[in-house]
């Protein structure tokens, strides 16, 4: 992984820097935490470049679990050990766990209303413009990847069209696609 001269990159102050860091981005990525993980670990803590984020947020995708969560374990586990992994996922998970519960209750209360099930529907066009942008920030990236910008920007497309409009599921995706990329790569950076 390229990074930055480690005594240059900003790191957590401490692990209570690490704790709420990882619950003020919980807290702010309700739908899917992506465009805002990406802003706070990339462009405002500084804790993560882009092409540092893009290969971490890409293993966290395949680990199981969800993605934000393998994300805050592995940068804790990265700056403090195994106790800073168990901090950044309760940061992720704790308040967060409290406010749900919360909403649920209030939820069951009002989802008959009209005003409910519109408030979801536009959360969600908001949620798939936020995913949309930060996609279009990772593009940047591929001029550094070893298979070169123009093939990453064609198989970006290829999974665009994939999922969107021929509506292949994401597991074949994955396998097919991400499986063959992987190899590619791999080929490439042999020596």
């Amino acid at each position: 992984m390229k990074t930055a001269n480690a005594d240059d990159q900003p790191r957590p102050k401490s692990l209570v820097d690490l704790y709420m860091s990882f619950t003020w981005l919980a807290l702010q990525g309700f739908g899917g935490a992506l465009a805002v993980a990406q802003r706070e670990l990339v462009e405002r803590k500084r804790w993560l470049t882009l092409e540092e984020f893009a290969e971490e947020w890409a293993v966290a995708q395949i680990l199981p679990g969800p993605n934000v969560c393998n994300l805050a374990v592995m940068l804790g586990g990265r700056h403090f050990g195994k106790l800073g992994a168990v901090v950044a996922l309760a940061g992720m998970l704790s308040i967060p766990l409290v406010l749900m519960l919360l909403i649920a209750l209030a939820y069951a209360l009002f989802a008959s209303h009209p005003g409910v099930a519109g408030a979801l529907r536009g959360m969600s066009a908001v949620a798939a413009g936020l995913i949309a942008g930060t996609g279009l920030k990772f593009v940047n990236t591929f001029k550094t990847h070893p298979l070169g910008f123009l093939t990453c920007a064609v198989l970006a497309i290829v999974v665009f069209v994939s999922i969107c409009l021929l509506q292949v599921p994401l597991g074949y995706i994955v396998l097919g696609l991400g499986g063959a990329t992987c190899v590619l790569t791999y080929r490439k950076l042999k020596p």
